[in-house]
């Protein structure tokens, strides 16, 4: 049985992780082509800590629950939680 869980913790950890890496990535390959996104490091910094806490937040919940059903809940809380953190920061929505 723990080798069925490591096997899936294999396949979701990579792509994790390389959301974050693309989302963060997003925002400078799109200066390079457009002034409408001028992010300077503070922004850069800000979108790391949001971004890889929520992933560190994630695979230590992962790691700690085994069910499925509440992993996709709390990706699901963390996900909405990073939105809603996102929306504040970037126009004051709230």
């Amino acid at each position: 049985m723990t080798s069925i869980v490591k096997a899936a913790g294999a396949r979701w950890r990579p792509a994790l992780w390389g959301l974050i890496a693309a989302l963060l990535l997003l925002p400078l390959i799109a200066m390079q082509f457009t002034r409408e996104a001028a992010w300077d490091a503070a922004d850069f910094a800000f979108a790391g800590v949001l971004l890889i806490g929520a992933g560190l937040i994630f695979e230590l919940t992962a790691w700690w629950t085994k069910k499925r059903v509440w992993r996709l809940a709390i990706g699901a809380v963390l996900v909405l939680a990073v939105l809603l953190i996102w929306a504040d920061a970037a126009v004051g929505v709230f």
